[in-house]
């Protein structure tokens, strides 16, 4: 069964979430679902993720962070102010709080507290910098992650600063969606120290599974390979998905499930037999 909850941070911001298989949560070990950019908890295949975990006895925590532009209507981004004052270090505090949260009972008592985090794209990288020498996280997966967050030309990043917004199209939508200049910003402050992927990768010393799709246009595999070079080899699996893209064939609204995307899926199910 599912349990749906409205968590506030620290800064009185509101944080929906879904908590899959909520009868397990006395003894089961929880995954956390971390989105990317442009997504939300209820895209495509989030869902999906946690009836299928669920069903195995998992506790599967989907949500949506705070400025991701989700606003009444759960299904598409809509609130173009929160999205364009986005940044990583929000989402990485954000995430910081649910696990705190999680571990301190807020959804629900358990006896096996085990976390695992799960996130896709961007929301990997936030994962990666959550995880990183946190004791309450105990296992990570990444799918189709980023490698480097500044991914702008010094041209672009000069006209975003002169304009002080950057505009992207969402090619799914058509959707004009604004940056303000507060995640260059953000970027470029902390790219030596809470915002660099490199030294996150290189603390991480626990299971680690980065799954990524050998035909990814959006997030090249080079990515991948980078995250795998900095990640510590005797923990970490790389495992390729071969004639599949970043969301492996998955589309919004889910319709149906398919054969990459099952090998995903039959990665996760490996990687987590040890956390059972």
């Amino acid at each position: 069964m599912t349990e749906d909850f409205d968590f506030l941070t620290s800064k009185n911001e509101k944080i929906s979430v879904t908590v899959y298989g909520f009868e397990n949560i006395s003894d089961s070990p929880v995954i956390i679902c971390v989105h990317g950019f442009k997504g939300f908890k209820d895209w495509g295949f989030w869902p999906y993720i946690g009836n299928y975990f669920s069903k195995q006895k998992f506790v599967v925590l989907t949500f949506n962070f705070s400025h991701n532009g989700i606003d009444k209507n759960l299904f598409e981004i809509s609130n173009m102010e929160k999205f364009a004052n986005n940044t990583f270090s929000l989402e990485v505090k954000e995430l910081c709080e649910l696990i705190s949260a999680y571990k301190n009972g807020y959804f629900g008592n358990s006896n096996n507290n085990k976390v695992i985090l799960l996130g896709h794209s961007r929301g990997g990288a936030d994962s990666i910098f959550a995880a990183s020498g946190n004791e309450f996280v105990d296992g990570l997966i990444t799918m189709s992650s980023i490698s480097k967050l500044d991914r702008y030309t010094e041209r672009q990043k000069a006209e975003w600063q002169e304009k002080k917004t950057w505009e992207v199209i969402n090619s799914r939508t058509g959707q004009v969606m604004k940056l303000n200049i507060s995640l260059l910003e953000d970027i470029e402050k902390y790219k030596s120290t809470t915002l660099n992927l490199e030294n996150a990768v290189r603390k991480i010393e626990k299971p680690y599974l980065i799954i990524h799709g050998r035909e990814d246009l959006t997030v090249p595999i080079s990515e991948a390979e980078m995250l795998f070079s900095w990640s510590n080899k005797e923990k970490t699996k790389f495992s390729i998905i071969e004639r599949s893209g970043h969301t492996f064939d998955i589309q919004h609204p889910f319709t149906v499930s398919n054969e990459k995307f099952n090998k995903v899926l039959s990665e996760i199910e490996c990687f987590l037999l040890q956390f059972n």
